[in-house]
């Protein structure tokens, strides 16, 4: 229901979260990126609009690396999302698009859909990374 820029974020900022629980030194993009399993470019380029949207910081050099920009129970899912995701992510109809847009008839999967979709909302809106330090 993530797009894979969204879940590879995610696992990220997941990484960033418990460096920061353990105290551990500003990680790069390698580190993230092998730690979690997944391509450095790729990495790099998140890291990149995480940092633009203020999710995190980045200190170039020899010893820098990434670290969070604020406290784990501060960021949450959503935050994340937010960078990757489409604002408007209308409910993706079985019977193709449109149908069951506007005040026409709906397809009898619609009020389960949009309840599927209101839930994950609110799993992202109120999860933290402070649970990766569980």
């Amino acid at each position: 229901m993530l797009n894979k820029s969204t879940e590879a974020a995610i696992a990220a900022m997941s990484r960033l979260a418990q460096a920061q629980c353990q105290g551990e030194p500003p990680l790069t993009a390698t580190q993230i990126a092998e730690a979690r399993n997944l391509q450095r470019p790729f990495v790099a380029k998140l890291l990149t609009v995480l940092s633009q949207q203020g999710l995190i910081r980045g200190t170039p050099g020899p010893n820098g690396g990434y670290r969070l920009a604020r406290e784990r129970s501060e960021i949450s899912l959503l935050q994340i999302a937010q960078c990757f995701e489409r604002p408007e992510h209308p409910l993706q109809c079985p019977f193709g698009p449109g149908y069951c847009a506007g005040d026409g008839p709906h397809c009898p999967l619609h009020d389960d859909l949009k309840r599927l979709q209101d839930d994950r909302d609110a799993f992202l809106r109120d999860t933290t990374l402070a649970v990766f330090c569980g």
